[in-house]
């Protein structure tokens, strides 16, 4: 996957993610909407583009994603508006992956969270938005073309990365770093058996290779 789109570039699994990137030799494109943004990003070794993918229509990102191999969508609202989540958690994550088949690109990895639905969320929890956006954005890319692959990791922290993980039914809901994420988004996308797969995980103690190997 020799060039490479991230879109939420300015986040902070984003930034780990762009690092390692660029660092493996790949060809890094962070989508951001902020131009202050731009050297923190550069800082990596990604080239930043500004595109303000809440705002952007399908045929705008397609022309930002063309000629790229790979697509990770790692942006959010941020939460406490549900009209924005809504607009960007559910609505730009969508078009990015109709622009992403209108522009060729074959592989998206999509940066969800652990339990990724609303069976657990009561209906007034502030919570419920996200929750909704979420679920409706990874049923929308199971049910395209693209080779998809649904990370769901557990609650985010800022702890140094460790390199390992639990997956699926050995990982309870818990912990795991941001730099962790980034490394699994990294992993996936050198590994193209993971396409069609949703991945649940957390910090634990397997190797994140060995982590991704299905048993």
């Amino acid at each position: 996957m020799p060039r490479i789109a991230i879109i939420g570039g300015h986040g902070k699994v984003a930034l780990h993610l762009a690092r390692i990137l660029a660092a493996q030799g790949h060809e890094v494109s962070s989508l951001i909407r902020k131009p202050e943004d731009r050297a923190d990003v550069e800082a990596t070794g990604a080239s930043a583009v500004l595109a303000d993918v809440e705002h952007l229509t399908t045929e705008e990102l397609s022309e930002a994603l063309r000629g790229h191999d790979a697509v990770v969508w790692s942006a959010g609202a941020g939460g406490g508006n549900p009209a924005r989540t809504y607009a960007v958690d559910r609505d730009a994550a969508i078009r990015s992956m109709d622009a992403a088949a209108q522009a060729g690109v074959g592989r998206y990895v999509m940066v969800s969270y652990f339990t990724s639905g609303t069976d657990n969320v009561p209906e007034d929890n502030p919570f419920r938005p996200y929750a909704e956006a979420k679920a409706a954005a990874d049923e929308h890319l199971r049910g395209t073309s693209l080779d998809w692959t649904i990370l769901g990791p557990g609650r985010l922290t800022l702890e140094p990365g460790t390199g390992r993980i639990e997956v699926g039914e050995a990982a309870e809901k818990g912990d795991v770093s941001r730099e962790d994420v980034a490394r699994v988004a990294a992993a996936v996308l050198e590994r193209p058996e993971t396409a069609g797969r949703f991945i649940a995980f957390n910090n634990g103690s397997t190797p994140i290779e060995d982590a991704l190997t299905p048993a």
